[in-house]
């Protein structure tokens, strides 16, 4: 098997959500156009990117054009990362969870779930494999395992948080719904169900061929970013503003990192501002395939900060990674 670095560039998608009730009843005027399947014009600009998502796509077609590959990738022993970013209420939960039960509704999470464990038993049966699932957010710049509820210093190598095994795609989702038990939501004009952190599933699968005793792992981070917020819009008062001062202190930082490796200053990327870079840091510019999910609003009222947030995603797209299978040689192999 390869072990060769390989220089590969994130890929960035967007996808942008149908208007919602409040918009339609304000009137809203609906902003893009969309232009073959790259390509979307926001306010007289064009953007491309990997793949453009229109508001009538599916949940089974985001996840065919993003997810299967890089389940693939992970199962052959690359690191992996999906994450979405974007304002508050674009959409970002429902791309990566969705309805977590339905098998329409249900997002690219719950989909990987299932997708894991149906390549595994078509796989040769010398292949033995052991899969580990992780669940934690970043509340106020720290680390907050959800399946325990405590607090830990961590760092992007060992977050310290409760590893179960797993060994069916009912039990990860036992996992899911024990933890998004314990996430931190709060009610905000702009959404019912604001995510008040951000939520990382860390799924960590190891396989040995019990013939060759060949090792490989692969790390998938699947990120669920809590969403940029302007508080006149928000209305977010006491603890609730606390806690969108620390969303948007540690998301500029994630746009501090984007453009330093953007402008290919990789010298010096300040990983090191925020808890969440730090974890995020294999995922942006290091080993790892990675795929951002930029969400949007097509909203005339949010037309500011969908336009930040397409521009935040052209930047991301130049970013390139080297990624090399994660081989542990045996006496077989050296």
């Amino acid at each position: 098997m390869a072990d060769a670095n390989a220089e590969c560039n994130i890929k960035v998608l967007c996808r942008f959500r149908p208007l919602n009730q409040s918009e339609i009843f304000r009137g809203d005027k609906f902003i893009p156009i969309f232009q073959g399947e790259d390509t979307v014009t926001f306010g007289g600009k064009s953007y491309v990117f990997d793949q453009v998502f229109p508001t009538n796509t599916t949940q089974e077609q985001v996840y065919n054009a993003c997810a299967k590959q890089i389940v693939k990738d992970v199962l052959g022993g690359y690191n992996g990362t999906i994450f979405a970013y974007g304002q508050t209420s674009s959409g970002k939960t429902h791309t990566m969870e969705g309805n977590l039960h339905d098998p329409q509704g249900m997002g690219i999470i719950p989909r990987i779930a299932e997708d894991i464990f149906e390549h595994i038993f078509a796989m040769d049966e010398n292949l033995e494999f052991h899969i580990k699932v992780s669940y934690f957010e970043i509340y106020m710049d720290k680390i907050r395992d959800l399946l325990d509820g405590v607090f830990y210093a961590g760092n992007s190598e060992n977050t310290g948080c409760t590893e179960r095994f797993v060994t069916s795609p009912e039990e990860v989702m036992d996992v899911i719904d024990e933890g998004k038990a314990n996430r931190h939501v709060a009610v905000t004009n702009m959404n019912e169900h604001s995510s008040r952190s951000h939520s990382i599933f860390l799924i960590n699968i190891k396989q040995e061929n019990v013939e060759t005793e060949q090792k490989l792992s692969g790390k998938l981070y699947l990120v669920d970013l809590a969403g940029s917020e302007k508080v006149s819009k928000t209305g977010a008062e006491g603890a609730v503003l606390d806690e969108a001062k620390n969303i948007n202190k540690s998301l500029s930082a994630l746009g501090n990192v984007i453009s330093a490796l953007a402008e290919g200053t990789k010298s010096h990327v300040p990983y090191r501002d925020s808890k969440m870079t730090r974890i995020l840091q294999d995922s942006l510019g290091g080993n790892c395939r990675t795929t951002m999910f930029i969400c949007c609003s097509p909203s005339s009222y949010n037309d500011v900060e969908t336009k930040s947030t397409l521009m935040f995603g052209q930047r991301a797209k130049t970013i390139r990674n080297t990624v090399s299978v994660n081989l542990e040689l045996t006496k077989f192999h050296r």
